[in-house]
């Protein structure tokens, strides 16, 4: 019955979505404001989690996970300059988390109750949190254009971020590849 539920929340295509959304490629490390299957705007030389990214995210392993989510919240005073919190963990990870034996069925349901009334799911999880988008704040732009440095969060300079702030709000599509 879990299993049905989850497989019956998952989000619409985007190609269906005409609301502009957030596609991020983290292999030519690019962020692509798209308008459909336009891109409308362009960010280069993004940073990813220190340790690459991947489907399988775990608290602490630093890797930006691979997936769709929606821009849960703001935070206009983060010490990154701005922060866009992603609905992570979404139902598919939760799922593949509870089949590896890393969270139990009461946190599985917490997850999906958050994504079926669009609310942010639990944070605080084996599964990590606190997953975004963010600018640089005050850390070093070198390090940044070099390394991938964060620990899971996708990251732009700060006037990167300040050029994508009118594109984004809470519920704004973003998928991570």
């Amino acid at each position: 019955m879990l299993f049905l539920l989850l497989s019956s929340a998952a989000p619409a295509a985007q190609s269906e979505n005409p609301d502009p959304w957030l596609l991020v490629e983290t292999k030519p490390h690019v962020l692509k404001v798209m308008q459909g299957d336009t891109p409308v705007e362009v960010f280069t030389k993004i940073a990813i989690g220190q340790h690459g990214a991947g489907v399988d995210k775990r608290r602490n392993d630093n890797k930006t996970p691979l997936g769709e989510y929606r821009i849960g919240w703001i935070n206009e005073n983060s010490k990154f300059h701005r922060f866009f919190g992603l609905t992570y963990p979404n139902p598919e990870i939760a799922k593949r988390g509870f089949i590896r034996g890393l969270i139990d069925e009461q946190l599985v349901r917490h997850i999906l109750r958050a994504h079926l009334v669009e609310a942010t799911p639990p944070q605080d999880t084996p599964l990590g949190g606190q997953i975004g988008i963010h600018g640089v704040g005050a850390g070093n732009r070198q390090v940044h254009e070099m390394f991938d440095w964060t620990h899971g969060c996708v990251a732009l300079t700060n006037e990167q971020i300040d050029q994508l702030t009118p594109w984004v709000r809470k519920g704004t599509l973003v998928v991570i590849r």
